[in-house]
């Protein structure tokens, strides 16, 4: 099983970025999928999740309105829009996946990507 991030950078407040997460060795159309971020010193946090089919998908409320996950089944990966980026939001971000997880408790997903870091300069 391999989840690999990608799409993470240096922005300035205000910018945007997309994240991708490819995965491989997994059933992945039926694998709910999530993004988490893990600030220096902090625990990893909830970001977003999206089930396997796509039909629901909730944010943590301090993005809600500014980034939206998505997913293409036909590709293998899932997406994080991320835009009006702040400063706290920089972080290194991770996707996880797994069967039945879709939710905001990380030790609900199995498998996990290598993180990708976003940095918002302000």
């Amino acid at each position: 099983v391999q989840l690999q991030a990608s799409g993470g950078g240096l922005v300035q407040a205000g910018g945007s970025l997309r994240l991708a997460c490819a995965a491989s060795g997994i059933m992945f159309s039926r694998y709910d999928m999530g993004w988490f971020r893990q600030a220096p010193g902090k625990e990893r946090e909830f970001v977003a999740a999206i089930r396997w089919l796509g039909n629901s998908a909730y944010n943590e409320d301090s993005v809600k309105g500014r980034f939206t996950i998505s997913r293409d089944n036909a590709k293998n990966t899932v997406f994080l829009q991320m835009n009006s980026l702040k400063p706290e939001g920089t972080a290194v971000y991770y996707c996880g996946g797994g069967r039945g997880s879709y939710g905001a408790d990380k030790s609900q997903y199995p498998y996990w990507g290598q993180g990708t870091q976003v940095t918002v300069s302000s």
